[in-house]
């Protein structure tokens, strides 16, 4: 499981219903099973993903076995989902993940 921040003033992205919609507007199809929402696509063999009000939890299982053509495009529909879910690009949040671990960017 990994954490995410969500940049100021974008959790209105996703509060309530709207990270549901997100999850299905990217990856087609999800379900809501203890407060998390789930889906699987592609690559992915399962995403789960829920918030605290303040950082974005996900949670993924990978299918290792999955031609390169399906990882490509698993890899950017799940940029473009944690780019639409956190309001940081991959860069960004490569970039702040490090500045936790390290202390500086």
């Amino acid at each position: 499981m990994q954490t995410f921040d969500i940049k100021r003033g974008h959790f209105k992205n996703i509060e309530g219903e709207k990270l549901k919609e997100l999850v299905i507007d990217v990856f087609g199809e999800a379900e809501e099973k203890d407060e998390r929402i789930e889906a699987s696509w592609g690559a992915l063999k399962k995403l789960a993903v829920w918030t605290d009000g303040k950082l974005l939890f996900v949670d993924t299982e990978m299918n290792p076995g999955t031609d390169d053509a399906t990882a490509l495009k698993t890899i950017q529909n799940y940029n473009a989902f944690m780019e639409r879910a956190t309001g940081f690009n991959a860069k960004q949040r490569r970039n702040r993940e490090k500045k936790k671990v390290t202390g500086k960017a």
